[in-house]
């Protein structure tokens, strides 16, 4: 070996099977897809157990709530047998059923639910809402925080008037889809924001201009999520500019070819 090492041309080999044991399980996860999965955008896995658990930890400090309380969240939705069917069900019956998985899996999302659950926002915006999983995670967060006697809003922002066919009753009891371009809509909106989610336009420049358009209806207790943030650091500068700390939790997708996004946290130190 150590003879191989320390010829060039005969070391090559060793260092290409070193390097796909990094990328044959993920070609093979890549070929189940290609069979099981009608998905072409918008994808939906799993989550690792170890991301699991780094992510309750770091919502655990972001959100002083204990990390036994954050991963008892995590299981709430995971286990949420309503909430699954009624999304199965309704993508069944809609014309996005067949580029649409119907096994539902809530990726990143379980992050956004947690948040919910553990912060008990009175408003929650989130731009970009496609079909409207995040809406109904959402929304089921805001129930399960009503029936603690927690009151809160959802207010989602989409340009397809096709989107957002997710939100139904009893999910649309909290929430409502407003239609139009985001930023005009963000503009005209007059209520304080306890919890901001981008996920439009994934270009820089238009994700930048939706955290302007918000500033002034942020507090010291409100939170931003970037669900763009592992390709763009717009959020990571409007927090460098309003003067408010950034955090990044990455997401391992488990058993799959995608590498994973992630969630783009801006939070202010000063909260009271």
């Amino acid at each position: 070996m150590h003879f191989i090492r320390k010829n060039r041309l005969l070391n090559i080999i060793p260092r290409i099977y070193l390097a796909s044991t990094y990328f044959s399980r993920r070609i093979l996860n890549l070929l189940k897809w290609l069979v099981v999965s009608k998905e072409d955008t918008n994808l939906t896995y799993d989550l690792t157990e170890l991301n699991l658990k780094y992510i309750a930890a770091a919502i655990s400090h972001l959100t002083a709530v204990d990390e036994k309380i954050i991963r008892k969240y995590f299981l709430e939705l995971l286990t949420d047998k309503s909430l699954q069917n009624f999304v199965k069900n309704k993508i069944h019956a809609s014309e996005f059923k067949s580029i649409s998985d119907e096994n539902v899996k809530f990726g990143r999302r379980i992050a956004w639910y947690a948040i919910v659950r553990a912060a008990k926002p009175k408003v929650i915006v989130e731009s970009g809402v496609d079909k409207g999983l995040g809406s109904v995670v959402l929304c089921s967060a805001l129930l399960k925080n009503k029936a603690e006697g927690f009151e809160g809003r959802y207010f989602g922002t989409e340009i397809v008037p096709e989107y957002g066919f997710l939100l139904r009753s009893p999910y649309s009891k909290v929430g409502e889809i407003l239609f139009g371009d985001s930023i005009t809509t963000l503009k005209k909106f007059k209520k304080k924001i306890n919890i901001f989610i981008n996920d439009s336009d994934h270009s820089t420049s238009y994700e930048y201009l939706e955290y302007l358009a918000i500033e002034k209806l942020l507090t010291d207790n409100s939170l931003i999520l970037g669900d763009n943030s592992h390709v763009s650091d717009s959020l990571w500068r409007f927090s460098q500019k309003s003067k408010r700390e950034f955090i990044f939790l990455p997401e391992w997708p488990k058993d799959h070819w995608y590498p994973g996004a992630g969630v783009g946290i801006s939070f202010s130190s000063n909260k009271s």
